[in-house]
């Protein structure tokens, strides 16, 4: 009678191993060292490919591609589409997806620099140069977003209309700027001890960018986003707000990339950021951001941007085709997805 019963022996230690997993944070800490030790020879792999590639250039063509002037130039056209792809990471990182980056910097490009606009002089520019791009990203994001669209047909729906009506402002014309304050910005003089305008504006952005997606309550949110949309609504992420403000931030970047152009060629064209989306997406891919969202770098979409300036710059000074460079992004691109598929593996196991 006064015998206790079984299973209330049994079952206690019996469950106890099951809820008892209990060292999420040891795991979880090292976790997070194992990403960034990846992270860190993803970086310093880009940078031995990067050394690899001067290394060529030098070897090559020593006179123009060591001179100082084509190092400027390499920093300088990295610069714009340096922009678009912190932009661009940011998307990615959330699950997303921006076709229309390239035909936004053209629209913004070519509506800053028409006659009416330049009556307003500098700040005229650079004011209609950014408000377009907000404007095109805020469109995207509200098709996206709230319309519940999916990001590659509304993005690709965006190129379209963007590529179209920037033809019809220019009526396939170049717009020439006339602003000197603009003009100057690209001039040697305007150079802060060797370091082009356009350089400066680069490394802000850059710094901006990593410090945003790494050091901010935003940031954490657009990684959690892209890892898992549900459960991020369940921890009180507002995903739709979110994803709004990441492409509002892509159509920042375009805008002030667009403004850079304009700066850098003189003139607005409607054929200005030509495949600046595949650019972006292929130096944020091989620079480690995830395709499939949860992870993103800014240090490592920079190092690809500067990789792949660097081939088309080695490829011009020793003329080579264009469709062997294009075949050459092509192999990098390859090799980056299966590598990252090959980590995430590993990451699993």
């Amino acid at each position: 009678m006064t015998q206790p019963a079984p299973p209330a022996q049994h079952h206690g230690p019996e469950k106890a191993p099951l809820a008892g997993p209990a060292a999420p944070p040891a795991e979880q800490g090292g976790g997070l060292r194992t990403l960034g030790m990846r992270a860190d020879v993803r970086n310093l792999s880009l940078l031995g490919v990067l050394a690899v590639l001067i290394a060529v250039g030098g070897l090559t063509e020593p006179d123009a591609f060591l001179d100082t002037g084509n190092l400027q130039l390499i920093l300088t056209q990295s610069s714009v589409i340096g922009v678009v792809t912190v932009g661009m990471t940011f998307v990615i990182t959330s699950g997303g997806i921006d076709l229309s980056v390239g035909a936004m910097v053209a629209l913004a490009s070519v509506w800053a620099t028409t006659l009416a606009t330049q009556e307003y002089g500098f700040a005229g520019i650079l004011f209609t140069a950014v408000v377009v791009g907000l404007a095109a990203g805020l469109v995207n994001g509200l098709l996206i977003a709230y319309g519940g669209m999916v990001p590659f047909i509304a993005t690709l729906a965006m190129l379209a209309s963007a590529r179209g009506l920037a033809l019809q402002i220019t009526d396939g014309r170049t717009q020439i700027v006339t602003v000197p304050s603009v003009l100057d910005l690209g001039l040697p003089d305007a150079y802060v001890l060797g370091i082009p305008p356009l350089v400066l504006v680069f490394a802000a952005v850059t710094v901006a960018g990593w410090l945003i997606l790494n050091r901010t309550t935003f940031g954490r949110r657009t990684v959690a986003v892209g890892g898992n949309a549900e459960a991020a609504r369940l921890a009180g992420i507002d995903v739709r707000r979110q994803r709004l403000y990441l492409y509002l931030l892509s159509g920042l970047c375009c805008g002030i990339a667009a403004f850079m152009l304009i700066i850098l060629s003189g003139s607005g064209q409607n054929t200005n950021g030509n495949l600046y989306e595949l650019d972006a997406i292929a130096a944020a891919i091989i620079g480690g951001t995830l395709l499939s969202g949860g992870r993103g770098t800014i240090v490592g979409s920079v190092l690809g941007v500067l990789v792949f300036t660097t081939i088309t710059n080695i490829f011009a000074l020793n003329n080579l085709q264009s469709d062997v460079q294009e075949i050459a992004k092509g192999a990098i691109i390859v090799a980056a997805v299966l590598v990252q598929r090959r980590t995430s593996r590993h990451g699993e196991t």
